[in-house]
């Protein structure tokens, strides 16, 4: 087996997931390293250099807003999802969620039957 063909293809399918993990997330603040030990804690793992870029990406779309405390002796800069954000995830969350039970139909066998 191509081990290349393989990492290739299961980095495409991972992709999106990571949006909607990282989305689900941010329902309270969070700040970079602890939204990576939130993610790895429910078997996620995403490094801080696919996170923040993705983090910017979120923001630029309006998805999640971003505010610093510098309250703490290191100031953190937090993200929480926007207005915006929580509809989209929202949507996003059914569109997962039916999609991924059509494909565990799909690859049990279930689906309907193939035609003639």
């Amino acid at each position: 087996m191509d081990d290349s063909l393989f990492n290739s293809l299961s980095t495409e399918l991972r992709r999106g997931t990571l949006t909607l993990a990282v989305l689900s997330q941010l329902q309270k603040p969070q700040y970079g390293y602890s939204l990576v030990q939130l993610l790895e804690r429910n078997g996620i793992a995403m490094e801080q250099s696919t996170l923040y870029p993705l983090l910017r990406r979120l923001e630029k779309q309006e998805l999640v807003t971003s505010s610093w405390d510098t309250t703490e002796s290191r100031p953190r800069k937090y993200y929480v999802l926007s207005e915006y954000g929580k509809e989209i995830f929202g949507q996003l969350k059914n569109e997962w969620e039916k999609t991924s039970q059509e494909l565990y139909n799909l690859l049990k066998g279930e689906g309907p039957d193939e035609l003639d």
